[in-house]
């Protein structure tokens, strides 16, 4: 396991942080076990929720071909035929996966193929399951186009928590499937938006792990 690079400094700082409430809590209310021994569980419990988020556990991917891999680590929230107006303008399956604080936050590409289209929209912070936060949140746009001519449009979408996308995709350059694309930080969801007639192999409720879920095929 590693953590990822967009984690470094919150980790070195919460680290000094919860490091200097420690021997401030030490120095005054160490003689007072009932006091010390709660306020320094908390203070390891928040340091290892910070490290813990931006774990990046090691995974390979035996997924290929026309497999569409798991974007994310989390729960598949929505599947259901709807009308994607951004790109498509037309109706697609649409599949949504909310990560919580709890999961792995790195974003894998679902496809390999060339990206096509880029596009990062700021917006509000409702909670990532929330209908309109696919329309109404901050969230970026990929669409790729696989060898077979079809293509998959998938969204980072950020949620309550989630104050910052990271996206690492650039429009013409080809991609490999079950690569890094992005990071979100703080709870989010992704939505993959897929041709009609596509063969779905998760249901709702159903927890996924990017990299290694097969969530359909093209």
């Amino acid at each position: 396991m590693t953590f990822h690079k967009e984690g470094h400094r919150i980790m070195a700082a919460t680290f000094v942080v919860v490091a200097l409430l420690s021997y401030i809590n030490f120095h005054y209310l160490g003689c007072c076990l009932l006091l010390f021994v709660p306020i320094q569980l908390i203070l390891f419990v928040f340091l290892f929720l910070i490290f813990q988020f931006f774990r990046i556990p090691n995974r390979t991917s035996t997924l290929s071909g026309n497999d569409i891999i798991c974007p994310a680590d989390g729960k598949v929230v929505v599947i259901e035929e709807t009308e994607e107006t951004e790109y498509f303008k037309d109706k697609r399956i649409q599949i949504s996966i909310f990560m919580s604080p709890l999961n792995v936050h790195a974003n894998y590409y679902p496809i390999s193929g060339n990206v096509n289209y880029v596009k990062y929209h700021p917006g509000k912070f409702l909670v990532a399951w929330h209908p309109k936060s696919s329309t109404e949140n901050e969230r970026s746009t990929v669409v790729i186009r696989h060898d077979s001519g079809k293509e998959i449009l998938f969204r980072q979408v950020a949620g309550a928590l989630a104050r910052r996308i990271c996206l690492y995709a650039e429009k013409g350059e080809t991609v490999k499937g079950a690569t890094e694309f992005g990071f979100i930080k703080f709870g989010s969801r992704i939505d993959l938006f897929l041709p009609l007639g596509t063969q779905i192999n998760v249901k709702i409720g159903d927890v996924v792990k990017g990299r290694i879920t097969k969530i359909g095929e093209l």
